[in-house]
């Protein structure tokens, strides 16, 4: 594949209602949306998932759009690309920035895949047709939680998400239990306690939850080894996990008993199909987490929730969870809380150019010899 240009488009939508978690309260989501376009004009698109600022990561949409614009775009240019794989080898020698990686990363798998008329999710080794979804409660207040619950349990979901935090959680997650005693539960700290709160972390463990999802610090894995020697409630790593060694390391340690993978937070959808095969090999279950994605990132989580080992329900809502109208055709539904894989070559959707047009805010076209 030879690449002629890439387009980059940022893009900004409000969300249909506020998304709250330990460190945030999000009420537009803004995005890169990246085109790639190769010699026969075939288009392959991206997405960039960093928010606009860094509260989840280092990074953000500012930072990304730099790298992409003034390093790493330039050599995805360079020369040709035989395999996708590729692409994450040549970024070596640029160190971090895994989010602005992804995007152009991802952009060049849905060109590939197109251009071998597969299906992503065949191309990549998916083993099943259809992913299992669950959803995330974005609010602190425990009577809408309780009526979104109660709301996701209609559409479908059979796994819900909490976000906890000091403060809230033991009373929140009794109150939840109380109500929805089978529910399929977990709660998410977002990097919110310290091994200061190990009582209240145990106790916990007497709702039966899925797992609690990085309660410890964002770059810890060795305090999360010794929470997890003193929890049955399995422990999920998040953001502690960047690269194929933070994994390994984790493992070796005992740091969690359940991976959250996102494609990205990991650099690209390489990185993560190595995790995958990683934590496959060792038992580790492994889902897919969300990011509060425009429908392209949604696209690439389905077609990684494929893989084997992908065995809980991830992130992986309906496009009417977070929009009025997302940037893809047909949207993103969940019946019976599964996604069909699209069988369309590519990530398998369209992209709804009026409503990208509508949502973006900046764009810039770049070619090999400059910008247009």
């Amino acid at each position: 594949m030879k690449i002629q240009h890439v387009h980059l488009s940022i893009i900004k939508m409000p969300l249909k209602s506020p998304f709250a978690n330990a460190l945030e309260t999000v009420t537009e989501r803004e995005s890169i949306i990246l085109e790639v376009i190769d010699h026969d004009g075939v288009a392959g698109y991206g997405e960039v998932v960093a928010f606009s600022t860094p509260w989840y990561t280092e990074e953000t949409v500012k930072t990304c759009y730099h790298l992409l614009k003034d390093v790493l775009i330039p050599i995805v240019l360079d020369r040709a690309i035989e395999h996708p794989k590729e692409i994450s080898e040549r970024f070596q020698a640029v160190r971090g920035n895994p989010m602005a990686k992804a995007g152009i990363e991802t952009a060049i798998w849905d060109l590939y895949a197109k251009r071998k008329n597969l299906p992503l999710w065949k191309l990549i080794g998916g083993t099943r047709e259809s992913v299992l979804s669950g959803v995330v409660v974005g609010t602190h207040d425990s009577k809408s939680a309780l009526n979104q619950i109660e709301q996701f349990m209609l559409e479908g979901y059979d796994r819900v998400k909490v976000k906890i935090k000091p403060g809230h959680d033991y009373d929140f997650l009794q109150l939840i239990r109380t109500h929805y005693p089978y529910l399929s539960l977990m709660a998410d700290a977002n990097s919110s306690y310290t091994l200061n709160d190990l009582p209240l972390l145990k106790s916990l463990d007497r709702f039966n939850l899925l797992m609690i999802e990085q309660p410890l610090a964002v770059d810890d894995i060795v305090e999360h080894a010794a929470l997890q020697k003193q929890m049955q409630t399995p422990i999920c790593l998040d953001e502690s996990i960047v690269t194929y060694h933070d994994a390994e390391s984790a493992i070796r340690l005992g740091s969690m008993g359940v991976l959250n993978i996102k494609i990205g937070r990991v650099g690209g959808l390489w990185n993560a199909i190595q995790l995958h095969n990683l934590c496959l090999k060792h038992s580790i279950p492994v889902w897919c987490g969300g990011m509060i994605e425009f429908g392209i990132s949604r696209a690439f989580n389905i077609a990684l929730a494929t893989l084997e080992g992908f065995t809980i329900p991830g992130d992986i809502s309906s496009s009417n969870r977070f929009w009025e109208k997302d940037i893809i055709t047909p949207e993103v539904h969940v019946r019976k809380g599964k996604i069909q894989a699209p069988m369309q070559a590519g990530i398998g959707f369209n992209i709804n150019k009026k409503q990208l047009i509508a949502a973006t805010i900046y764009s810039e076209k770049i070619v090999k010899r400059g910008l247009q």
